[in-house]
């Protein structure tokens, strides 16, 4: 027995020996077809030769993007990634098992922890809050991406400027070696707007009659959807073809469209009546499903486990299983709140959550178990004692 021990030993071993001696041109490969960032640096953890073989960044995390009209005026575009930090299964899990966040690598090596439902960075972290942040010391799960279209040096003061574009939604797709990708984004007046590898000015498309509200990269296509809930999918062909995938869904005042469990949704929110200040209060949720086959949206009566985030940005789903405490069939929303403080716009933004079974809403602190998911930060994830209750 003790010599099979030993033996077993020997080939796990020997089997590690081999893994760890894989060519690197093999690993690149392997590199190469993972679908996050996090697995890329959980392949470099496994051992010291793949930690220097496999570089820390295969693809850019933004793209500069110049337009032609000979002002000093460029763009670029930056990717945030939307992530799930839970512990290890091997540790004790606590109470609070789950810290949503949302990462910005605006410059290379240099991340910030932004909220993952606004464009606002993280305050008021604990005093002991570390500077660098070791993700392999916990599960990642990556729930969602977004894209954000930054002025590099200033902001465009023309009215008629092309770039000019509505402070909502940005997608992208990228190509199969991560070096070009093709935008598709709000322009200003509502219609849709779209930037491909070669191009050197948007695209607007003129084809959609009302104001574009949402719109996704899903099953590599581009979706979009008005306000009347009217959805397209939009080629990157030139000139970009919308071909019409549901009719409108009429009632709700903003229509939003999420992932969720391999299907395509769209949320309708209606508003109070009336506007305080710059600031639509949501009412009520509806959420729809697309059946392709008949071309129209369906009525969703539940979400089950699934939980939806509509955020500033960007649209994501998760099972409610993951976040400790928190029962699924919900949507978390954002307020945004627009205000003048001398010659300056400033923005504030509220989170809020709706169940759809019962209809129950309200402000995100009202609901401490769904609340302490986003803030405050555990503090398994800045402490050394990652085991503890």
């Amino acid at each position: 027995m003790h010599v099979q021990t030993q033996s077993r030993k020997l080939q796990l071993n020997s089997s590690m020996a081999i893994w760890s001696q894989l060519p690197p041109d093999l690993l690149l490969l392997i590199a190469q077809r993972l679908n996050t960032h996090f697995d890329l640096l959980c392949l470099r953890s496994v051992c010291s030769s793949w930690h220097a073989c496999v570089p820390s960044r295969l693809r850019p995390s933004r793209f500069q993007i110049l337009p032609t009209d000979g002002t000093s005026c460029s763009l670029y575009l930056s990717k945030r990634i939307i992530v799930c930090l839970r512990l290890p299964e091997t540790q004790c899990q606590p109470t609070n098992c789950s810290w949503l966040i949302k990462v910005e690598e605006d410059v290379p090596g240099m991340a910030h922890l932004v909220n993952p439902l606004s464009t606002s960075q993280f305050k008021h972290l604990p005093t002991n809050f570390p500077k660098t942040i070791d993700f392999s010391r916990f599960r990642v799960s990556e729930l969602g991406q977004e894209y954000v279209l930054q002025y590099m040096n200033r902001r465009p003061s023309g009215e008629a400027d092309e770039w000019s574009l509505r402070k909502e939604k940005v997608t992208c797709s990228r190509t199969s070696n991560g070096e070009d990708f093709s935008m598709l984004t709000i322009h200003k007046s509502g219609k849709l707007a779209m930037f491909r590898p070669g191009d050197t000015r948007l695209t607007i498309i003129y084809d959609m009659p009302s104001r574009c509200d949402d719109l996704i990269f899903f099953n590599g296509e581009f979706y979009a959807v008005d306000n009347t809930g009217r959805t397209v999918t939009v080629s990157t062909g030139s000139p970009p073809v919308l071909s019409l995938i549901a009719d409108s869904v009429f009632g709700g005042d903003k229509k939003s469209l999420v992932e969720s469990n391999s299907e395509l949704l769209m949320v309708d929110t209606y508003f109070c009546p009336g506007i305080r200040g710059l600031m639509k209060i949501a009412a009520r949720f509806k959420v729809f499903k697309l059946d392709q086959t008949a071309h129209m949206w369906v009525e969703v009566e539940s979400l089950g486990d699934q939980i939806l985030f509509l955020g500033e940005k960007s649209t994501f789903s998760a099972v409610a299983s993951e976040f400790c405490g928190c029962e699924g069939n919900c949507i978390y929303y954002t307020h945004t709140f627009f205000f003048r403080n001398g010659h300056r716009d400033h923005a504030n933004t509220t989170i809020g959550i709706f169940n759809l079974e019962n209809g129950n809403m309200g402000p995100l602190s009202s609901f401490p178990d769904y609340s302490k998911v986003i803030w405050p930060p555990p503090a398994w994830a800045y402490t050394d004692n990652i085991g503890e209750k």
